[in-house]
Parts: structure tokens; sequence; C-alpha cells
């Protein structure tokens, strides 16, 4: 196996990563420093990353975690806050797990922790298309005008949105608010809440509900399960 899939599947790293890893020197074989990507690992083989071994290869874990607002999509935090982890580590104290691309501290829903380091690469890779799809809850009344804008891309932070999809789902009339379901291929910081903002209209409860045809179902807000055979085989080949 090549070093960089070899240290990926190991759960260090994203394949990027680990990449990197090898060409500032960082990794060993055998105790002799390698430095060329296409180095290939064989079974038995002794492999550090600053000096420290690296477990080999395990069966990948991959969970579907119902992430609550209030916590914050990273490993661990500087400023002491919850994150996505937490949820997780009484059960695997001792497991790497890496989140698949992020969800903003006041957002919920949908996030996949995995230790699969390609997969995890290839989903958040900017070339994939894969759509996540949100229920965003808006003030006031969202009428089509302000939805084909979103659709056809509006500008945040000096750029334009993606063409996307987005429906109304119902509008309450006691609280004034808008229930829309919108689909982006992006991954842009606060970009639904940014594409409401957009058009004048300010979103008050997010929640990712789906990524691709793969849809949150049987997890309570701050709970977990892990993905099927089905689900796992789906986002391999998505």
């Amino acid at each position: 196996m090549r070093i960089n899939k070899y240290l990926a599947e190991c759960g260090l790293a994203s394949r990027r990563k680990c990449e990197s890893f090898i060409l500032n020197g960082e990794v060993t074989v055998n105790g002799k420093t390698v430095t060329d990507l296409a180095t290939q690992v064989e079974h038995g083989d002794h492999v550090a990353v600053n000096g420290k071994k690296i477990v080999p290869p395990r069966k990948h874990i991959y969970l579907l975690i119902n992430k609550p607002k209030g916590c914050v999509t990273t490993v661990s935090d500087d400023k002491g806050r919850k994150t996505v982890l937490d949820i997780v580590r009484a059960d695997y104290p001792d497991v790497r797990l890496f989140p698949v691309g992020r969800l903003d501290y006041d957002t919920e829903g949908m996030l996949i922790l995995t230790t699969d380091g390609d997969l995890c690469n290839r989903l958040t890779h900017p070339a994939s298309e894969i759509k996540k799809v949100y229920s965003a809850r808006v003030e006031g009344e969202v009428g089509e005008k302000e939805l084909s804008k979103i659709r056809s891309g509006v500008e945040i932070d000096g750029k334009i949105t993606k063409k996307c999809s987005a429906r109304i789902v119902k509008f309450d009339g006691k609280t004034k608010q808008t229930t829309v379901e919108i689909a982006i291929s992006e991954g842009m910081n606060r970009e639904v809440r940014k594409m409401f903002e957009a058009v004048g209209k300010n979103v008050v409860f997010l929640k990712r509900v789906a990524i691709g045809d793969l849809r949150m179902r049987g997890v309570d807000r701050g709970g977990y399960r892990k993905l099927t055979a089905e689900e796992i085989e789906y986002l391999k080949n998505v």
C-alpha cells in the first residue's frame, strides 16, 4: 500500500494532510525517512510520524450524529466549548475520528464522523458535488421572488453561489416564519444563512437533514448511530 494511503487508513489524517507529513520529512519506514509519495508499505513494516509509531490500519468506523446547537465541529476547541467528538467520546475514547465537513455552532443536524481519511477528503473536496439538504426556518414570508434569486446564485463574501434547489415547505401564520428546504453543493462559511441575508431574510433555525440521498433517521438530537453497510457503500460511490 502507498505510504500516504497507509497513513490515512491508519486514521492519522486525511490523505492530503498525510502527504504533507511525508513531503516535510516527518515520516519514517523501518527507521528511514521517506519523502516519496509512491513509497510502498509492506506488512510488518515499522512506520512512524515524528518518532511516534503508527498503529496498523483497523476496520474503519462510520458514525452519523445529530449535532445539537451549541457545539463546534472540530476535534478539539481552545475555548473549552463542547465539540462533536464529545458526543461519542465515551464509546470511542481512543479512536481518532474526523468530522466530514462542518456545521456552524448554531446549526443542528446530520454530520458524519469517521476514521476513513480517504472518504472524508473525497466528500469534502471542492470538486465533490454531493448535495447537502437543509431545513431552514426564516423570519417572515418567503416568496418565489426571493427563492428564484437564491436558486440562480447570490453574492456572498464577494463570490456568487452555485445554482441550487429550494422549495417552500410551509408558512406558519402564528410565528410568521417560513420553512424552506434548500439543497446546496458548496461548503462556504455560514452559506445558507448568508444566502437568505442576500435577499433580505433572516434564518432563525437551521438543520441539515440529508447528505445526498442519505437521510438522518433514528437519531435524537445530541445522539448518534453507526451507519449501515448500505449507507457506507452509498457514500463511497456517490
